[in-house]
């Protein structure tokens, strides 16, 4: 439930949570795991077999930088200009309006499949204390829990409890 694997010029490439977690650092737990359970969900309807890492694009309403840092190390597409972020996509909040930024489009040899978040995962506290300028000491702190909780409680599940995908493009 916390890996995936690409290929890499024909070579298979895994990657774990713990990966991407070392790649991006401690700031954004709950979103490197957005951005992988959007992976899993979504790369097995774009092939029948792992897709090549450098092959894959990406055009998205997910601004933060955990899954951004998950994209990058797994496919190198931040790097390569193959990662697009159009907030429009997504509705003002995950609460207010599914999916919210939590919408994925990911292109692959003419293929795309677009992966929604299903309702319930984001949790009304994470949206609204996220969206609250100038938070206090005591509102990043709870913050900081809520984002670890998040990733603590997501990344057991199967990526399709999470994301619903569907291809768009065949």
């Amino acid at each position: 439930m916390d890996a995936i694997t690409v290929f890499d010029a024909g070579r298979p490439v895994t990657f774990t949570f713990a990966d991407i977690m070392r790649y991006h650092g401690p700031g954004f737990p709950g979103g490197v795991v957005h951005g992988l359970k959007a992976m899993q969900a979504a790369f097995p309807l774009l092939s029948d077999t792992p897709p090549e890492r450098r092959e894959i694009n990406l055009l998205t309403a997910f601004t933060g930088p955990g899954g951004r840092d998950a994209i990058e190390l797994v496919t190198r597409a931040v790097t390569d200009g193959r990662m697009t972020v159009e907030r429009s996509l997504g509705g003002k909040n995950v609460i207010d309006e599914l999916p919210g930024p939590y919408l994925w489009r990911f292109t692959y040899r003419g293929r795309t499949v677009q992966a929604t978040i299903r309702p319930g995962h984001v949790r009304e506290e994470f949206v609204r204390l996220g969206a609250t300028p100038d938070r206090s000491a005591e509102q990043e702190e709870r913050l900081t829990t809520l984002k670890s909780e998040m990733a603590e409680r997501l990344l057991p599940l199967p990526a399709s409890e999470i994301y619903a995908c569907e291809v768009i493009e065949a």
